[in-house]
């Protein structure tokens, strides 16, 4: 059951999916988690694939656009901005809270790739939060810095002229999250299976949707470059864990920031690594979605 429902958020509203188990037992309130999603990520994609099935399993579903994205209010649109992704799961967490028949002293979270890193972000210091679920989780800060060719602090020197530019000009600028064909990844020598994959996914009839740009305002780099979703995790996220990874380690970082995170949490309680997938497929290939849901729900009956 698919309930559409939309999110205050200050001078805004998120646009959000409430995915809930067909049967409710009304005398018992229900679990619920709050997904997180990656970077360009729209909640039709890969957050209903994961909320669908945890609704599947008695556990109730919010999923939502972030902020200046998708559905959801907030200008200027597109805008990447890792602190406000974290806020927007704690403004989900007042919504879900309030909605009859959850119980708001059983809320979980779950974040996929960007999500996993911004849901773990977000638990430190909310502990209405009671269990963190991740899945191929990354700290997009330290992916991003890794993607600088100079070093990101010559990438943010590069970042303010630029902004400067932009302020002259009243001009935003736009960058693509990935190549918007395979024949473009092709052209730029971007052969390697994690971006054939990740194109396939969202460029695609696969997994595209309208919603989903796959443009981020280049303004808000900046604020990837100098955040690290783990800061301060080993003191104040108490909540118990669940890490899933892929078992194929490509060029995304996720394996090795999974791996780090686990080490890092006071509470780690479960390790899972799904062999044979690979980041993407992670997202929608049945056979790796449904072994990651079932680890998933049994972490969630268990720690909510």
């Amino acid at each position: 059951m698919l309930q559409h429902i939309t999110i205050p958020r200050g001078p805004i509203e998120l646009a959000a999916d409430l995915h809930l188990p067909d049967d409710i037992d009304e005398a018992a309130p229900l679990r619920a988690v709050v997904l997180s999603t990656p970077g360009s990520s729209v909640k039709e994609q890969i957050g209903a694939n994961y909320a669908s099935r945890l609704a599947a399993r008695g556990i109730a579903a919010l999923v939502f656009d972030p902020a200046h994205q998708g559905q959801s209010g907030g200008e200027p649109r597109d805008l990447e901005d890792p602190y406000r992704r974290g806020e927007d799961i704690s403004y989900a967490i007042d919504t879900l809270s309030t909605i009859p028949g959850i119980d708001p002293e059983r809320i979980g979270v779950l974040g996929v790739c960007a999500g996993g890193g911004y849901a773990v972000h977000t638990a430190r210091t909310d502990h209405r939060i009671k269990a963190v679920g991740t899945v191929a989780p990354s700290d997009i800060g330290t992916a991003f810095r890794s993607f600088q060719p100079d070093g990101p602090a010559a990438a943010l020197d590069t970042m303010a002229d630029a902004r400067i530019e932009e302020t002259r000009t009243g001009e935003l600028t736009r960058a693509n999250w990935l190549p918007d064909t395979l024949e473009d990844a092709a052209a730029a020598g971007l052969t390697d299976i994690d971006t054939t994959q990740a194109i396939t996914f969202y460029r695609t009839e696969r997994g595209r949707n309208e919603h989903s740009t796959n443009r981020r305002l280049s303004r808000g780099d900046s604020l990837l470059l100098g955040y690290d979703a783990y800061h301060l995790v080993d003191q104040l996220m108490t909540q118990p864990l669940q890490v899933i990874l892929a078992g194929r380690i490509g060029n995304t970082g996720s394996y090795e920031s999974g791996m780090q995170l686990w080490k890092l949490a006071p509470n780690p309680v479960d390790l899972m690594v799904i062999e044979g997938a690979g980041h993407y497929e992670m997202y929608d290939e049945p056979e790796y979605v449904d072994a990651a849901i079932d680890r998933l729900a049994t972490f969630y009956s268990d720690n909510l």
